[in-house]
């Protein structure tokens, strides 16, 4: 404990946020709140709903508080004017937490107080959905037809039920429930009233204020925003409150915790444990899209899914001691968590990864097939060679880049010459807009795909890998070609990778490019040859053998190696005379490449160990 004892009106939810930090501090800290429901809220700090009476926050503040956080709602004006005028009075530390305005909509019509909202809303036809609470709602009843056309929706509490019904608010004109309410259930309460104007304060953020305006825009609903309190406020955000009293009370930094969740396909197929920790977040952080699952509203949130841009926010806001950074599908599967993982700062941070269901698990599911065997892949935001895949897999599941993405992977299949195999579309899995569609490249080619779309691709005569093609399977034409007992050698001298970057110098056939390749799956192979015509039957190679990983310069080396990637392996075939200028500027690009060179005489060997 510190000594000293922090009275916290807790009416918002920064203030409960507050009383809970504090007492996870060791301060000792007393939370107020207005309602019962509230004061189930908060989790760790002493708190009460006791009503007080004329003098009861005097009372409260003489019992031994000397310090006041003031975080009640900002359009409580009459609760706040009380407990500043009480601080005052007693001589403790009066501190204003304000919530933050939402964004404005350039859609809605404002409004200085309910009294002229009504009187507007009496010039207007069609159904009005009420959010702003049940203490002044009776002025809601100067509408003309008010029992047809104004729906309200209060708090779920007994007393409030009762004064709703004595006001004429009843039945299907009345909605009990408590928030935060996410986007979704607020539109789809808007469209099922046929509301065509919703009114509201400026809640702030934190208070939903965005996911109404985000429903309105949705449902065609004009908004009726009641402007807050005219005078101007003085006082301090979170942070900055956090900050004061952490310098008073000489606080020490407690290690924050960051939980990576992965959220599965949705809402609907979040685990438990991912919703619990969404629900004992502080702050919620993910892409726009992932912040519309149900039951991250009434919460502070980061649309933000880098993790050096996640990581930078986090050292400026400090107040945020329980971060929720949410992910699609699983945290171990082509996720975002990774780097996050990697990169947090463990002196500052507990990480902690939540799993969840990955779309290919999920995929698999819903087609009634086992997905212990498919090979897994990303085409998501990367390059990935899906044809090699595919080519020497029975099943393989690959993430994808948009609708464009779907187009390219279907275009490319079939012009590899695989339009046998079966591709399974998913689009928009786990949301009430899925479709699976399956057949082959040629027979989906003409669909729409949506930008949350994934593959499965079933191939039911997958290749081999194999070391040392018979020279006879390459198209060779005129040109030189490295035959298959010297390739099988300079391959396993080599050694090439999975991830390998690999340039064949003087390609020829392409025979040595197209091993390499078949053997570098998720690595690329850079053909350098200068004579068109072996070029034209690399090309023809490249198809034949469905490498398309193989990329082929046509130009000289070693001047057309600029600005290629560094490589890992260099296979020399043949350099016009070039060897030393050539190798001087492969080991430019990268010391430590591993080279191959085959040499007919002993010059050239003299020559290579120079």
């Amino acid at each position: 404990m510190t000594g000293k004892k922090i009275l916290v009106f807790a009416g918002t939810t920064e203030g409960r946020l507050l009383a809970d930090y504090l007492a996870d501090s060791g301060v000792d800290v007393m939370a107020r709140t207005s309602t019962e429901y509230g004061m189930s809220l908060i989790r760790k700090a002493e708190a009460s709903s006791e009503r007080l009476g004329d003098d009861g926050i005097n009372k409260l503040i003489r019992s031994g508080y000397r310090t006041v956080v003031d975080a009640t709602h900002p359009y409580a004006v009459n609760i706040t004017r009380k407990i500043k005028d009480a601080c005052d009075s007693e001589g403790a530390e009066y501190i204003r937490l304000l919530r933050p305005e939402g964004a404005e909509s350039e859609e809605c019509l404002s409004f200085p107080d309910i009294d002229s909202a009504v009187d507007f809303l009496n010039g207007t036809e069609g159904r009005i959905l009420v959010t702003t609470g049940s203490k002044e709602l009776e002025k809601y009843a100067r509408i003309d037809g008010y029992r047809n056309r104004v729906v309200a929706r209060v708090l779920s509490l007994p007393e409030v039920a009762v004064k709703c019904a004595e006001l004429g608010f009843r039945g299907e004109n009345l909605v009990c429930m408590q928030g935060p309410y996410s986007k979704e259930f607020n539109l789809a309460l808007l469209r099922q009233i046929a509301a065509s104007y919703l009114v509201t304060k400026d809640s702030g953020l934190e208070g939903g204020f965005e996911e109404k305006l985000e429903a309105a825009k949705a449902a065609g609903t004009k908004v009726i925003l009641i402007g807050r309190p005219p005078e101007k406020e003085e006082g301090m955000n979170y942070g900055d409150v956090v900050r004061l009293l952490e310098s008073t009370l000489e606080l020490k930094p407690m290690k924050r915790k960051i939980t990576a969740v992965g959220i599965g396909m949705g809402a609907m197929h979040m685990t438990s444990e991912a919703s619990e920790a969404i629900r004992m977040a502080d702050l919620v952080v993910g892409a726009k899209r992932i912040l519309d699952i149900h039951g991250v509203s009434g919460k502070p949130k980061l649309r933000e899914y880098e993790a050096d841009k996640i990581l930078e926010y986090l050292e400026f806001h400090t107040e945020y001691r329980n971060i929720a950074v949410l992910f699609s599908g699983d945290v171990g599967f082509f996720s975002g968590a990774k780097s996050l993982y990697e990169k947090a700062n463990r002196d500052v941070f507990e990480i902690e990864m939540i799993s969840g269901i990955s779309s290919p698990v999920y995929l698999c599911s819903k087609i009634g097939m086992s997905w212990n065997d498919v090979k897994m892949i990303s085409a998501h935001g990367r390059e990935a060679n899906v044809i090699g895949h595919a080519d020497r897999n029975k099943k393989v599941f690959t993430l994808l880049t948009g609708s464009r993405g779907v187009e390219s992977m279907l275009a490319q299949l079939t012009e590899y010459g695989m339009d046998h195999v079966e591709v399974i579309i998913g689009s928009n899995l786990g949301s009430a807009d899925e479709i699976i569609l399956r057949g082959c490249p040629s027979e989906l080619k003409d669909n729409e795909f949506s930008d949350l779309s994934c593959a499965l691709i079933l191939n039911p005569f997958p290749r081999q890998q194999r070391m040392g093609i018979a020279d006879a399977e390459f198209i060779r034409g005129e040109a030189p070609m490295t035959k298959s007992e010297v390739r099988a050698i300079a391959m396993s001298k080599l050694c090439i990778g999975e991830d390998s970057i690999v340039y064949d110098i003087g390609a020829g056939t392409g025979s040595v490019s197209i091993e390499c390749a078949l053997a570098a799956t998720d690595g690329m192979v850079y053909a350098i040859e200068k004579n068109e015509i072996a070029a034209d039957i690399i090309e023809y190679n490249k198809k034949a053998f469905r490498t398309p990983n193989l990329k082929i310069i046509r130009g000289d080396a070693p001047h057309d190696l600029e600005g290629l990637p560094a490589p890992t392996h260099a296979f020399i075939g043949g350099t016009s005379g070039k060897l030393h200028e050539v190798l001087s500027k492969i080991f430019e690009h990268n010391s430590d490449v591993k080279v191959c060179a085959t040499a007919i005489t002993l010059e050239t060997i003299s020559e290579i160990m120079e």
